[in-house]
């Protein structure tokens, strides 16, 4: 069965509806903030047999240094980093019994290639990075796998929300904006939400049971280093 989380039950009812009639099976809704610990113990009852934990939350936004004060960082570990971290420790155990489980964690491209404005986003962020990265070893050998996936501009809602943003900024119309974040990704296109879909069940197959503690870029080819 799977199981989807959000914090919107008309949003999560609407996925639960498409999944179910591409599908044929059945799909469980969940309506929780991952931020919040109490949330968090009632997901990993629920599905504490899970063989697959797909980890993803909304970030913070974009700011100054200046501007951030301990309650911000602190924030953005509880949205970033410990959310993701917990639902591993509570959904680990069952997967080493069972000698199956695939752990991804949608997180940035920004973990390889910071920028200052999302400084809270990348910092959490990279956090779950090293910490996943320190446990892939020890979880290795019961076939449970840990990645992680690196996103950047898909056409999203997220997007749509950049552009706005750099309307208000640059005084330019809606569809300026678009084509100005387009053309800084090389493929000169937004990423399409199939095209990530994908890359994630193939970390989530058993066919990629010898990949783990890897950072999959999906920039359109952006990334300008070599690791």
């Amino acid at each position: 069965m799977v199981t989807l989380n959000g914090r919107d039950a008309e949003r999560l009812n609407s996925a639960k509806d498409k999944i179910g009639k591409a599908t044929g099976h059945e799909v469980r809704t969940i309506v929780a903030d991952l931020s919040d610990a109490k949330a968090r113990a009632s997901l990993i009852e629920i599905c504490g047999d899970a063989d697959i934990l797909v980890n993803n939350n909304g970030g913070p936004p974009p700011g100054r240094f200046q501007d951030w004060d301990e309650i911000s960082w602190l924030g953005a570990i509880n949205a970033n980093m410990l959310p993701a971290l917990m639902l591993i420790r509570g959904l680990l155990p069952g997967m080493r019994a069972r000698k199956f489980g695939r752990i991804v964690n949608i997180t940035s491209a920004m973990v390889k290639s910071p920028m200052g404005p999302m400084g809270l986003s990348t910092a959490a962020r990279t956090a779950l990075t090293a910490a996943c990265k320190a446990l892939v070893p020890e979880v290795a050998p019961d076939n449970v796998t840990i990645n992680n996936l690196l996103p950047e501009r898909f056409d999203t809602e997220r997007q749509q929300q950049m552009a706005k943003l750099t309307m208000a900024m640059k005084n330019i119309t809606y569809e300026q904006a678009r084509e100005e974040i387009a053309n800084s990704i090389a493929a000169k296109r937004f990423g399409r939400p199939e095209e990530f879909g994908d890359a994630c069940a193939y970390l989530c197959s058993a066919q990629a049971g010898f990949i783990s503690g890897q950072q999959l870029q999906l920039d359109g080819g952006s990334y300008k280093g070599l690791i």
